[in-house]
């Protein structure tokens, strides 16, 4: 097996996640804000995109270098025409062992099939309330959460490992935690809470807005008994529990009250080409100029080698630190996650 790169604190390159499109058919408050990703937007022109083949050749690449995890993301990936023929493509690279899609569920049950057929081998859902009028409200008045529960159905029907994603925020969507565990525990989802980062530069992020995992564990213990589990695969961001009743498992995601910063693995591409080496970054190196400047697959390996090599990122465990932080980052809507 290759042996991965790693960068100047000896972590690892294993984790690929690739943002397929910056566009979306949500305008979440905390990803794609309304009054900032209104009507006027202007979003990437196609020839900015990278093609299904330079996302081909950069996975390529990048799994000779230790790359063994693929994940599309967006934006919202669904919105990219002919994803599937990405997925078969992918699927197809010998060294990728999990190739997974984030999505806000909105279109998957029409797809999903299809995706399926192509090697798509998991999925993740965004789901941050199941009530009707909350979910509307969080993602600024679009679409239906029905929608996303159809999704679901058909992805596990599909075969499809399904697991679901829910950001908290105080005084929003707390209320919504434990039906949504127990949704997930009598349909056989994989659930995860993740903390509300402050991601991008436009979601009005504020600490007093970040409920703890502490504290999304507390109302979990309260209701069920759980007991924690241990990681699954090295680098894994959450913590899990299992349920003492056989009812699956859950995990929290607390990158704000205790970063993992030192066992990130991950690197992002944006939809433009952009190799980004950490969520909260700037700025990422330009994957696409080295593309369509005809360089050859060494040459293209050794660039983001280089890139991986020089990462020393650890916002989350500088973040209360007396230093300035970013004064710009990228949004996750760009970066995907």
């Amino acid at each position: 097996m290759t042996r991965a790169v790693t960068d100047t604190l000896g972590r690892p390159l294993r984790d690929l996640r690739i943002s397929v499109t910056d566009r979306c058919n949500l305008r979440c408050s905390y990803c794609m804000p309304a009054e900032v990703f209104g009507a006027g937007y202007a979003f990437l022109p196609r020839e900015e995109i990278l093609s299904f083949e330079e996302i081909e050749r950069v996975v390529r690449v990048m799994v000779g270098l230790g790359v063994r995890k693929v994940r599309l993301t967006g934006g919202e990936p669904l919105l990219r025409r002919d994803l599937a023929a990405l997925v078969r493509r992918l699927a197809g690279i010998p060294g990728v062992e999990d190739l997974a899609l984030t999505t806000n569920g909105l279109l998957l049950a029409g797809a999903v099939g299809e995706l399926r057929s192509a090697g798509l081998h998991r999925v993740t859902v965004s789901v941050d309330a199941l009530d009707e009028a909350l979910f509307r409200r969080m993602s600024g008045g679009r679409g239906a959460i029905t929608d996303v529960l159809k999704g679901l159905v058909a992805a596990r029907e599909a075969g499809l490992p399904v697991k679901i994603n829910c950001v908290v925020q105080r005084d929003v969507n707390e209320s919504e935690i434990l039906p949504l565990a127990r949704f997930c525990r009598s349909e056989g989802f994989t659930l995860r809470f993740i903390e509300y980062m402050d991601v991008g530069n436009h979601n009005r992020w504020d600490p007093a807005s970040v409920v703890p995992a502490r504290e999304i564990l507390a109302i979990l213990s309260g209701e069920f008994g759980i007991a924690p589990l241990a990681p699954g695969v090295v680098g894994e961001v959450a913590q899990r529990y299992r349920y003492l009743d056989g009812g699956g498992e859950v995990g929290l995601v607390a990158s704000i009250t205790q970063p993992f910063c030192r066992d990130c693995n991950r690197a992002r591409l944006t939809a433009d080409g952009k190799l980004v080496t950490c969520l909260f970054a700037a700025d990422g190196a330009d994957v696409r100029a080295e593309l369509r400047r005809g360089r050859g697959d060494a040459e293209l390996a050794a660039f983001i080698r280089g890139i991986w090599e020089g990462r020393s990122d650890r916002y989350s465990e500088l973040r209360a630190a007396p230093r300035p932080s970013p004064s710009r980052k990228i949004e996750m809507s760009y970066v995907g996650g």
